[in-house]
C-alpha cells in the first residue's frame, strides 16, 4: 500500500507540475530552505528557517557561514545546477566524486527503490553522512521522474529515526516520506504559483528602471537582501533604489519581508 500511494504520488506531481506556471527555481530553493531545517535537527542543531536565511545570506561572500549557514549551503547548491557529478561536488565538500557517480548510477526496480539503497549505501560508508545520503537520494529520484535539477522531496521530510533504518524497512520509511514529500511539494508549488502571478501583474505599476529583471530574480531564489538585488544588476539599481523597490512591492502585497526586522532585512515572496 505504502509503495503504491508513493507511485501514484510521484505521478501526480509530474502531472500536476507540469500543468501549473510554478517559479521552479524558486519552488526547488524553498524546498531546499524546508530540507536544510529538517538536516539541521538531524544533525543536532535548533536553527529554524529564519536562523538558517541568516546564517546563509548575510554572510559575505567568501567567509564561511557556519554549521547552519553550511546545511543550508549544501541543499541551495544541490537544487540551483543540473544534476551532474560535478555540479553535486561543488555542492557537497569532501564527498569523493566516485560516491556521487555511484549513487547517481544506482538501479532498482522503482525510483523508491533507487533511493533507499543510496542512504544505505552512504550511511553504510559514513554513520554521520545524513545530509549527503538525503541529496543524493534526491537527485537519484529527481533523474528517475524525469528532472534535470534536484527536487528536494525525501530531505524535508525524512527523520532521524527513518535514516536508521535499513533494508526493507528503510524502503518502506522513503515510500511514506516520499507519499508525505510529494504532498508538501505540491502545496507549496500551488501557494508560489499564485504568489508569481501576483508578483508579475504588479510589474506595471512600478516605476523603477529593471523592475522586470527584478521580479524575476525574486522568482528564482529563496530570499534577496536589497544588496544582492543591487549586486545582481549593478547597471540599473543602486542599493538604494533596491532598497525603495522592495519596501514597494511589499507596500503592493506582492512580497514579503522575511527577517521581521529594520536593518539587515530579507525579502522573498
Amino acid at each position: 500500500m505504502a509503495a503504491f500511494r508513493s507511485g501514484a504520488a510521484l505521478a501526480h506531481l509530474t502531472l500536476a507540475t507540469a500543468a501549473d506556471p510554478v517559479p521552479q527555481a524558486l519552488w526547488r530553493d524553498r524546498l531546499a530552505l524546508a530540507a536544510a531545517e529538517v538536516s539541521a535537527g538531524i544533525a543536532g542543531r535548533r536553527e529554524g528557517a529564519g536562523a538558517l536565511r541568516d546564517a546563509l545570506h548575510l554572510t559575505r561572500a567568501g567567509d564561511d557561514p557556519g554549521p547552519a549557514g553550511n546545511i543550508l549551503r549544501q541543499w541551495s547548491r544541490a537544487v540551483s545546477r543540473p544534476i551532474s557529478v560535478s555540479n553535486l561536488g561543488r555542492a557537497l565538500d569532501g564527498v569523493a566524486p566516485e560516491r556521487t557517480a555511484v549513487s547517481l548510477d544506482a538501479t532498482g526496480p522503482t525510483p523508491i527503490d533507487r533511493a533507499a539503497q543510496v542512504i544505505e549505501a552512504v550511511l553504510t560508508d559514513s554513520s554521520r553522512g545524513e545530509i549527503v545520503a538525503l541529496i543524493l537520494a534526491d537527485a537519484v529520484l529527481s533523474l528517475a521522474l524525469g528532472r534535470d535539477h534536484l527536487l528536494p522531496l525525501l530531505g524535508p521530510v525524512m527523520t532521524a529515526r527513518d535514516l536508521r533504518l535499513r533494508g526493507d524497512d528503510l524502503r518502506l520509511a522513503c515510500h511514506r516520506s516520499a507519499a508525505r514529500g510529494v504532498g508538501q511539494a505540491l502545496s507549496m508549488a500551488g501557494d508560489l504559483a499564485r504568489a508569481a502571478a501576483r508578483l508579475r501583474a504588479a510589474v506595471p505599476n512600478l516605476r523603477a528602471k529593471g523592475a522586470a529583471r527584478a521580479v524575476e530574480l525574486f522568482l528564482s531564489q529563496d530570499v534577496l537582501t536589497p544588496v544582492a538585488l543591487a549586486r545582481a544588476m549593478p547597471e540599473i539599481l543602486s542599493e538604494r533604489a533596491a532598497r525603495r523597490l522592495c519596501e514597494r512591492l511589499v507596500d503592493l502585497g506582492v512580497l514579503r519581508e522575511m527577517s521581521g526586522r529594520d536593518t539587515f532585512r530579507l525579502y522573498g515572496v
